[in-house]
């Protein structure tokens, strides 16, 4: 093309009169413009020789990948109590109770076989394949139909509660074709994608839809990371491919948002490049993460604001873990971390799934930002362990709508509390600043604007400073958290 625009400004064009100059100008952009015509045609063509094959379906990518899809069934004893009679709906002084107990007793189930489906997908020749962990926690017997209909027993490799992820393997009596593995990363909202798997039992099923969103977080866990799509996704589903228009897996089905059970055209699945990560972690059958020892949370625009930050970028620390990395590494609460180990936070649910995938033991840099300055400090990861994850009421002047009282002994005792540390929040007003703010009983404060708070003088102090329509930062500890939280003064 650069070729051609060259050739228009050729001097040996200056003789031609100006009507033939238009005319071999009007020839050439018409060429041009058929070039362009027929190469958008070619990958066209080509895309939808991918995608859909000439027939206008998406047969062709089903034919090549519905063989690697597989079906699980899992089975797991569930003992009870064998029934009573009150289980019929009688009361205990019914006189027919007698009659049901010395009749029906021994045919009062004291245990039955809970089934649950699922799919999943191969992943090696040898018999490897991937699926979803709440399809095979907990289970007595793993059996695996394949495409074929031949049925295998499987066993569990390894399983990652957190991710929802698990391995488990077969041993077949051929070689099996493993699905290829896509780049979740390269995913755009709006791409084409189909999924594959065992809706309510009744074998492979196949829909197609678009990526809705990415990135999407739905309380499941710390590493939410989920693709939204509108792919119908329905119970049995779980643990079965997500593929791209290529017929890559870019995606394991996970989760559903549903009123009724069924498919409301809002699915989950777990971004395959989590998948690869985890891979040879499973396979050696255990996960073990990176540990930092701090509790983060997002910042807010009023925290942006309070904490004189630039802009919303990075985590913001809440709180230390006691003798964890963090603190060794003298990192502070108010910290924002903006990076990790070279990688830029731009969010704070960034931050887990890095420092999880971080080898332990490894020595990294974080670049925080501490009081409007940026510093960089050195910490050794360590591993996440599994069980992680008297004085007189005062009222606060001016008015924010809560009472506070010194942490004595015997009230750490009662709530629970460990160390006396703070003061406790004791009421909260119904439509006050405080409950405004999301302040509630039973929250110990820590800190107000970054200064600590030990006792009723510290505070009576502190909060003298303020007037109407100031904003006040509190650092307070719920149950086992802390977090920052925003309280405008009112009149």
């Amino acid at each position: 093309m650069n070729k051609i625009i060259l050739l228009m400004h050729k001097e040996s064009y200056k003789g031609f009169f100006p009507s033939g100059r238009f005319i071999l100008l009007s020839l050439i952009i018409t060429f041009i413009m058929g070039f362009f015509i027929l190469d958008t045609r070619i990958v066209d063509a080509r895309s939808n020789a991918l995608l859909m094959g000439a027939d206008g379906s998406f047969a062709e990518l089903v034919k090549k990948a519905k063989p690697s899809v597989v079906n699980i069934y899992a089975m797991k004893i569930v003992k009870e109590n064998r029934m009573t009679p009150r289980s019929f709906g009688r009361s205990p002084n019914d006189p027919f109770n007698d009659f049901f107990e010395r009749f029906f007793k021994d045919q009062m189930p004291r245990e039955h076989v809970q089934k649950s489906l699922g799919t999943g997908f191969i992943l090696s020749k040898d018999g490897l394949i991937i699926t979803n962990n709440h399809v095979v926690e907990k289970t007595e017997e793993i059996k695996v139909k394949l495409a074929d209909e031949k049925e295998y027993n499987a066993t569990i490799i390894g399983r990652d509660p957190k991710t929802d992820l698990a391995l488990i393997q077969i041993k077949p009596e051929k070689s099996l074709t493993p699905l290829p593995l896509g780049d979740s990363d390269k995913l755009e909202v709006g791409d084409l994608v189909v999924a594959i798997g065992n809706p309510f039992g009744l074998g492979n099923t196949v829909t197609a839809g678009i990526v809705s969103a990415k990135y999407r977080n739905i309380g499941a866990g710390s590493y939410d990371n989920f693709i939204q799509t509108d792919a119908s996704i329905n119970p049995g589903n779980s643990g079965g491919p997500l593929l791209n228009i290529h017929g890559e897996v870019i995606g394991i089905n996970s989760a559903i948002f549903s009123q009724h059970g069924g498919s409301i055209g809002i699915g989950f699945a777990i971004p395959i490049n989590m998948a690869k990560d985890l891979l040879p972690q499973l396979k050696k059958g255990k996960v073990i993460r990176g540990w930092l020892g701090v509790l983060i949370q997002t910042i807010t625009p009023e925290l942006q604001d309070k904490l004189h930050l630039k802009d919303r970028r990075g985590a913001l620390i809440a709180d230390i873990s006691i003798g964890g990395p963090a603190e060794k590494a003298n990192l502070k609460r108010g910290d924002v971390i903006i990076s990790f180990n070279g990688n830029i936070i731009k969010e704070m649910k960034d931050l887990p799934y890095i420092v999880a995938a971080t080898p332990v033991g490894e020595k990294v840099k974080v670049e925080v930002i501490r009081n409007g300055r940026k510093e960089t400090l050195d910490i050794i990861v360590g591993e996440l362990q599994s069980k992680y994850d008297p004085g007189s009421p005062a009222e606060a002047r001016p008015y924010l709508g809560l009472t506070v009282e010194k942490i004595t002994p015997q009230i750490a005792r009662n709530l629970g509390i460990s160390g006396t540390e703070g003061l406790i929040i004791s009421q909260i007003e119904n439509n006050s600043p405080a409950a405004e703010a999301g302040l509630r009983v039973r929250d110990v404060v820590l800190e107000i604007d970054q200064s600590s708070i030990n006792n009723l003088s510290d505070f009576q102090q502190k909060l003298r400073s303020y007037n109407n329509q100031d904003s006040i930062l509190f650092l307070v500890k719920r149950g086992s958290s802390t977090l920052y939280l925003i309280l405008k003064v009112k009149k």
